[in-house]
């Protein structure tokens, strides 16, 4: 998505399935699962919640990792189907890939000799 890209080899996979579950709770599991994995870790995540659509590219913004792919799935042999009306209900399938975090800015040029305060 504009950048280079962070997968490593061997890749290894995390799946997340969040769906039936209501935000904040999909990218709560996304964030769990992406915590301790290492760098280039794809993780899946499935999500039926509308909100997810801005919410998993937003927290993959916010914590460097590369969101390589969104798209709508409706598997009719799957659990998301309606018995009522016979249909699949549709889904969002996100891939998204563990990057290296940022520098931290914080602190940045607290080598100096310079004080904090006036004196």
């Amino acid at each position: 998505m504009g950048r280079a890209t962070c997968e490593a080899d061997p890749v290894s996979q995390i799946n997340v399935d969040a769906r039936g579950l209501r935000c904040p709770l999909p990218v709560i599991r996304l964030a769990a699962a992406a915590r301790d994995a290492p760098v280039g870790t794809r993780i899946i995540v499935l999500a039926s919640d509308p909100a997810a659509r801005y919410d998993v590219p937003a927290w993959c913004r916010m914590r460097n990792h590369e969101l390589s792919e969104t798209t709508e799935v409706c598997d009719p042999s799957g659990k998301d189907v309606d018995p009522a009306q016979g249909a699949c209900l549709p889904y969002l399938r996100f891939v998204v890939v563990v990057c290296p975090a940022p520098p931290n800015a914080a602190g940045a040029g607290s080598d100096s000799e310079a004080p904090s305060r006036p004196t």
